[in-house]
């Protein structure tokens, strides 16, 4: 083995290997255990979010494939309708000035399917370099054929059903994409804005309470006012009752609309007066719908205003109503009508007060634009029927979410669901398998030739199919069956269905994992009829924020890249690569600054390993994660620890008699020492811990207990304990300690390897050969198998008895740290209040604590006997005592330690003054103020220690 670990020598060359050598397919053996990766878009980029899950998912796959079971993790990307229009539509405007209709349909679409061919797999190279081993041969995307068609065979079957219909409802439209879009592509922002409070003529001489003519209705949305139908009152507001019922002449556009009583208007806010707008905002569309009110559309598709409003019912039906909008707005962008408006109702006096206003404004994700609730003709899924098995499968326990507390957050949406929105009116995804004759009816079937048989349809008819395509969630619905070859009953989908784990997020619990489970409970059942699950487990991970808790955006230059980290980024191309693309100048400065002052010198090469068991240490169940570099670079230094003592193994054992036969099994006399029983001892505990917090989704407990294992009790200690053997010891004890440092490490590695692949084939390849480890299976630590716990190989005594000859030894080295001796001038021990057990010991390890405590002589002191003045270390009743004299220089030594109080006295005041700050503790992150206060802790516990070790000292 090389003198260092060097990831970027061995990484990609490896990784290449294994898929080349075909080691990520299912093994055809042993229990099937399947996990779909969720999808990324076709258009992305490896970020956080994904390298944490894919972590996590790999890290399952590697410990169950190793396990023996017949394992499948299916890989695949997402069309991202929207996402992947956008990048085509701005590739063709940047190169060619044009813009998609200059194109047409069919030939933007094949614009599309080109560039996915160049330039849409950048994310699963990505994959690549984090280890994730998936089977690449069965890649899918969910417009490939068989994934198309298993959509439009849900569809057909939906609509038969009256599952899916289509209707004319409000929608989150996009007046910039010209598409409806889903809750989850809205970004509500809090803005400062206003609040204007109109007066709205009553009409037939009819007066308020306090005899007024009119009543004052607030909004933040003055353009609306021209879709007004009627004005909302609570019906136990005292000073409206006698209202409701009666109408009131709508400013401009001169139409009499209808008071109504509702609880939506609230009598403790504003004037307690509510203008319904039914056809413009979800609040009011459900008071309208309630009181039957007419809906008057106002926007045409780029939210502009109509020469004329759209009348419609509540089921969608034309309304014969004449609703003439005032010319003088027509085609005015509803931001100028606002205007406009406004200074209308001034003029006409009616214009009451205009208030300051903090209110919260839906944009589009992607556009950019505000988003306007508009009336529209959709394809919709009726929802609520197939939500109640998908309920009941998670009552009744068929699927378990991990942590537990998201089943609220599913049953939330599950039990107020709302019909779904499946259109969207882009050219990009499956379009929806309907056509229409010049009568506008419609058909629906697979393809038109299916439509035409069916429905006795002669070819001289024309057909037109449906423009608008489905939402990218439709096809994402149906992801963990679809790619098992579903319709068709495939031996993959009887053997890989349900699969066992979804890694995701908790934003996207109803949006994907919800439709998931309705739609796979609809479509797959077991030989008995029962719906099948799509999976039995959903782990919920928390969000990767940056180092102060803030989400990380490319607006804020807080991104880190997966990538960065594993290989490394000067400062240059990191700055860079956080202000490219940003519009504003000022923003760019702001985030070079932070970005120079936070990584001086760029980001160094961690390499895979240390990055993955940086996310698995991480993941707390369901926790939000705060990004820490100083831990990233802390794992770099584990995998260097493993790397350096695998090395030591390998120089005591190569070309040396470990005890192995050819067939694995221990050859020769072997004496085993005290280290060698604990340590065998300790990895079985480990084993056990290990695959318990595996099997538990504990990731985070999992790495930790593998590091301390591997720094703590293998490296540190064992590698120590094994020097006097290796050195001093007879035939029979160094060929016993021999076998047991490389037992130990093989099994270590095929234990650690789903976490840190690479550096674990590394060091196995050089390691496995020394164990006598049968190759003939596979050249390669992956197919080996996972270490069992082997309760026969705990040795309670002997782990009882190195844990006393540690305390014993890590007394010493505190007394001469407290002190300030040299870790290498030899010491005098007495001994005082031994017991029979402690005397055991002692005699038994002499040799270990004289030479690991650099000790010169060892006494037991008897009842009466006394030692010099000493400091002391105790373990139980016993105590170990070091004769200070000619050790130190009292008066030095105080001196010191004085010194040391008044500095970190110093800081603490420092520290302490920040948190007294109202200012400093009122503006600063939380993360922040934590880790001030953990400083402030941290300094108080030093001053506590060194205050104790000069009492010590005084006392001498």
């Amino acid at each position: 083995m090389e003198k260092t670990f060097n990831p970027n020598t061995v990484e990609q060359a490896l990784y290449k290997a294994w898929e080349e050598k075909g080691y990520f397919k299912p093994s055809g053996q042993g229990d099937a255990y399947s996990i779909m990766i969720p999808p990324p878009n076709v258009t992305g980029s490896l970020h956080m979010g994904h390298a944490f899950q894919d972590t996590i998912m790999d890290t399952l796959i590697r410990y169950k494939r190793m396990s023996g079971n017949n394992t499948l993790w299916q890989v695949g990307t997402d069309h991202a309708g929207i996402a992947t229009q956008m990048v085509v539509e701005r590739k063709l405007a940047a190169e060619e000035d044009k813009t998609r209709h200059d194109l047409g349909r069919e030939a933007f679409v094949d614009r599309i399917w080109d560039w996915k061919k160049q330039s849409g797999g950048t994310i699963t190279q990505q994959l690549r370099r984090l280890g994730a081993s998936v089977d690449w041969d069965r890649e899918r995307f969910t417009m490939d054929e068989g994934l198309s068609n298993a959509v439009k065979e849900v569809f057909v079957r939906l609509y038969k059903e009256d599952l899916i219909y289509r209707g004319k409802r409000l929608v989150n439209w996009d007046p910039k994409l010209h598409t409806a879009i889903s809750d989850l592509e809205v970004e509500n922002k809090d803005k400062k804005g206003h609040m204007w409070n109109f007066r709205y003529p009553l009409a037939d001489g009819v007066k308020t309470k306090d005899g007024k003519d009119y009543i004052v209705v607030a909004t933040t949305r003055p353009e609306t006012m021209l879709g007004d139908t009627g004005v909302a009152v609570n019906p136990d507001d005292e000073r409206y009752q006698d209202l409701i019922g009666k109408d009131i002449i709508l400013p401009i556009v001169n139409r009499r609309i209808t008071i109504v009583g509702d609880e939506h208007a609230d009598m403790e806010k504003g004037t307690g007066c509510v203008k319904i707008t039914p056809a413009h905002d979800f609040n009011d569309n459900e008071v309208g719908k309630r009181h039957q009110l007419p809906m008057i559309n106002i926007f045409d598709k780029d939210a502009a205003i109509l020469s004329e409003g759209q009348t419609y019912t509540f089921d969608g039906k034309e309304l014969d109503m004449d609703a003439p909008l005032p010319e003088r707005f027509h085609g005015l962008d509803r931001f100028a009508a606002r205007k406009a408006i406004v200074a209308e109702f001034e003029e006409l006096g009616l214009l009451e007060v205009i208030e300051d206003h903090s209110l919260t404004v839906p944009y589009g994700d992607r556009s950019g634009v505000v988003i306007e609730p508009l009336l529209t003709d959709q394809w919709y899924v009726r929802a609520a029927p197939l939500a109640e098995p998908a309920k009941e499968a998670v009552k009744n326990g068929d699927i378990q979410f991990v942590p537990q507390q998201y089943e609220n957050m599913y049953f939330s949406w599950m039990n107020d669901i709302q019909d779904w929105c499946i259109s969207r009116q882009l050219w990009w995804g499956h379009r929806i398998p309907a056509w229409y004759d010049a009568k506008g009816n419609v058909y629906v079937g697979r393809d038109e030739a299916e439509v035409r048989a069916n429905n006795n349809i002669a070819d001289d008819v024309v057909l037109s199919q449906d423009e608008d395509v489905l939402d990218t969630w439709f096809s994402s619905a149906l992801w963990t069956f679809s790619t098992l070859g579903w319709p068709d009953n495939t031996e993959d989908l009887k053997t890989f269905h349900p699969t066992d784990v979804l890694v995701t997020g908790f934003d996207i619990i109803f949006f994907w994992v919800a439709r998931m489970i309705m739609m796979t409970m609809h479509f797959i059942k077991d030989e008995d009829g029962k719906p099948q699950v799509p999976f039995k487990t959903v782990y919920v991970t928390g969000l990767i924020r940056d180092e102060n808790g803030d989400k990380m955006s490319k607006s804020k230059g807080n991104v880190l890249d997966p990538i960065d980290m594993i290989d490394g980024i000067d400062l240059e191309s990191l700055v860079t690569k956080r202000t490219s693309n940003l519009m504003q100048d000022k923003l760019a400065k702001k985030i070079e600054k932070n970005t120079r002052k936070t990584f001086e010198n760029g980001i160094e090469a961690h390499g895979t390993d240390a990055l993955r068991f940086t996310l698995a240490a991480m993941a707390s169940t369901g926790r939000d994660i705060n990004w820490d570099m100083s831990r990233l670079e802390g794992y770099r230094n584990f995998c260097n620890k493993l790397w350096n003592a695998s090395r030591y193994v390998l120089m005591n054992t190569e070309e040396h008699d470990c005890g192995f036969a050819e067939d694995g099994s221990a050859t020769g006399e072997m004496q085993t020492s005290l280290a060698d029983r604990w340590i065998l001892g300790q990895f079985q505990q480990t084993v056990k811990a290990y695959t318990e917090h595996l099997d538990n989704y504990r990731f985070d407990l999992a790495a930790n207990t593998i590091y301390e294992f591997t720094w703590n009790q293998f490296c540190d200690w064992y590698l120590e304990l094994t020097k006097p053997v290796l050195f001093k010891g007879s035939e029979a004890e160094q060929r016993a300690t021999r076998h047991t440092l490389v037992t130990v490490l093989e099994a270590l590695l095929r234990l650690m390897h789903p976490l840190m692949p690479y550096i674990t084939e590394t060091i196995w390849q050089s390691v496995a050969p020394l164990a006598a480890v049968d190759k003939s299976k596979a050249d390669t630590i992956m197919l080996q198998s996972f270490p069992q716990f082997d309760a026969s190989q705990v040795d309670k005594q002997a782990m009882a008895d190195l844990d006393w000859v540690k305390q014993f030894i890590v007394g010493i080295r505190n007394i001469r740290g407290e002190m300030d001796i040299s870790p290498n001038k030899p010491l005098n021990a007495y001994i005082k209040n031994a017991g029979t057990e402690d005397v055991r010991r002692l005699t038994a390890n002499q040799s270990f604590l004289q030479g690991l405590a650099k000790l010169e002589s060892i006494d037991v002191l008897g009842e009466g006997d006394e030692a010099p003045a000493s400091a002391t270390a105790l373990i139980g009743e016993m105590a170990i005592m070091i004769p200070m004299a000619g050790l130190i220089d009292v008066e030095a030594e105080l001196a010191r330690i004085d010194k040391n109080i008044e500095k970190i006295s110093k800081d603490l005041a420092r520290v302490e003054g920040k948190l007294k700050n109202e200012n400093f503790v009122s503006k600063a992150p939380a993360a922040v103020i934590d880790k001030e206060k953990a400083k402030l802790a941290e300094m108080q516990t030093a001053i506590s220690k060194l205050e104790e070790q000069k009492a010590t000292i005084e006392a001498l």
